[in-house]
């Protein structure tokens, strides 16, 4: 069995500066995305010979800035989440990512298309590019664990006196640092539940769950 080290985690982030910080990356994606188009139209004096290149390279960066905002605003929508209660708001709220995805690429793969300057070779990959890091773009903002304001509410009034378990690669939270599920992990953190759930931790282990009783009308547990 290894020997776990048990460390306090960092307190929760703000949320409200990862938003800005996620907004800022998707202007600048947006900007990326113009200045693509700009090249493409002929409006950015480009050598012929280099053309695709300046456009892959627009892409790129485009697809580097919508990422690094997705996740921070995914990272926001854990600490601070939007209530279930309405739920194509919940739903927008929590994907924000996926529609900047779409605005920051459609427009230009589309124009690409239609673009009767191009070469056909620089058509073709400059389109492929642009469509692959349109898909990469919105799965990587698409959030698969979205976690709502009563969910965490449900969560932190639980465990209001005690702190939570996990492990930096799990992907649940703990309510015994004996856990059997945590038996072989030489690193486990201990933190409030809130923090856990800025990690992407938002279920309870069925373990733990089974230990203390806990039910699912309690708390979401590990399916």
């Amino acid at each position: 069995m290894a020997e776990k080290n048990i460390r306090k985690a960092k307190p929760t982030g703000n949320s409200a500066a990862l938003r800005f910080g996620a907004i800022i990356f998707w202007i600048l994606a947006i900007v990326a995305e113009v200045i693509g188009i700009l090249i493409l139209l002929g409006n950015i004096p480009t050598p012929e010979a280099y053309l695709l290149y300046f456009l892959i390279g627009a892409i790129v960066i485009d697809l580097i800035f919508v990422i690094i905002g997705s996740q921070m605003w995914k990272k926001a929508n854990h600490i601070k989440p939007a209530s279930e209660k309405n739920p194509l708001a919940f739903w927008l709220y929590n994907n924000l990512g996926v529609i900047v995805s779409v605005i920051a690429f459609a427009p230009l793969l589309i124009l690409i298309l239609l673009n009767k300057d191009a070469d056909k070779k620089t058509k073709t990959i400059a389109a492929i590019v642009a469509a692959v890091a349109l898909a990469i773009a919105g799965v990587s903002s698409y959030d698969f664990n979205p976690v709502s304001q009563e969910d965490l509410a449900r969560a932190e009034a639980y465990f209001q006196n005690t702190d939570v378990f996990y492990t930096k690669n799990g992907k649940v939270y703990h309510s015994h640092a004996d856990c059997g599920y945590l038996k072989n992990s030489k690193e486990v953190f201990e933190a409030k539940v809130s923090k856990a759930f800025e990690e992407n931790k938002t279920r309870l282990c069925k373990s733990c769950a089974k230990k203390d009783n806990v039910t699912n009308e309690i708390l979401a547990i590990q399916e």
